[in-house]
């Protein structure tokens, strides 16, 4: 690799972190506008690497393994925005002749190792923040009130650095690992494919208990019969038929949760 390919790919990274970071204050520290929601953070970061596409089918993954994994009461879920950014950077940046279906694999189980490490980030810039608060209430009336705004502003740095720093360390580590696994023999390949094509049917699972499907459901009954013929009679990409499998997942959760 010549001295400017490794400049080009420093830079890279960086801005994938930049942008990584800010796009994960949007899960709890501002806005919530749910742009860091797995298929919204994935196909940005691809957007931004000049695949969209593969961002998106990365993303559309995600988001139904992570389904589930919401912070309720004290848990702290892991960093689905952390883990579909991570693995969109590096199926685009580790693969050099084209993304295989076998590297977006590769890359989604990869992004399975950061799971505990983000979650014990998130509980540390957690405790940060709190001490942060215990010492604007430690002083007095006037000082509250003056500094309570920038005490407040200030929380956001240690969510965007955590991001940040995570995507710097491990990014590379990711990209290697995409390129040494490219040179693997084929039924590795094979295997990883296989693993990709099963994903959803894991995804339509988690779907199934989060809508608490006990007996027959007509919604859901017709919803894959309507699927299954606009299959066979449109012609789609994989892409395409993840991201109707994620939408149609999501707005079913939506409308028996508004129906209960």
């Amino acid at each position: 690799m010549s001295a400017f390919d490794t400049s080009w790919m420093i830079l890279t990274i960086v801005g994938v972190a930049t942008a990584g970071g800010l796009i994960g204050l949007d899960r709890t520290a501002v806005g919530q506008f749910m742009v860091s929601q797995p298929i919204c953070a994935a196909s940005l970061a691809g957007w931004m690497l000049g695949d969209a596409a593969t961002g998106l089918l990365v993303g559309a993954l995600l988001e139904l393994i992570w389904l589930l994994d919401m912070p309720v009461g004290t848990f702290v879920p892991a960093d689905s925005t952390v883990a579909a950014v991570f693995a969109a950077a590096i199926a685009i940046l580790g693969s050099t002749g084209g993304v295989r279906l076998s590297h977006v694999g590769l890359s989604i189980l990869l992004s399975i190792v950061l799971a505990p490490i983000t979650m014990l980030a998130d509980h540390m810039v957690r405790e940060f923040n709190a001490r942060i608060a215990l010492r604007v209430q430690a002083d007095s009336a006037t000082v509250m009130d003056s500094g309570l705004a920038g005490a407040h502003l200030s929380g956001l740095w240690p969510f965007f650095f955590k991001s940040f720093f995570v995507y710097l360390v491990f990014i590379p580590l990711g990209i290697i690992a995409v390129r040494l696994f490219a040179r693997m023999p084929d039924q590795y390949h094979r295997a990883m494919e296989l693993y990709v094509k099963l994903l959803p049917l894991l995804g339509v699972a988690l779907v199934a208990r989060k809508l608490s499907i006990r007996t027959f459901d007509q919604f859901l009954f017709g919803g894959f019969i309507v699927a299954l013929a606009a299959a066979l009679v449109f012609p789609a990409s994989m892409p395409m038929i993840i991201l109707l499998t994620a939408v149609g997942g999501l707005l079913g959760a939506n409308y028996l949760d508004q129906r209960a």
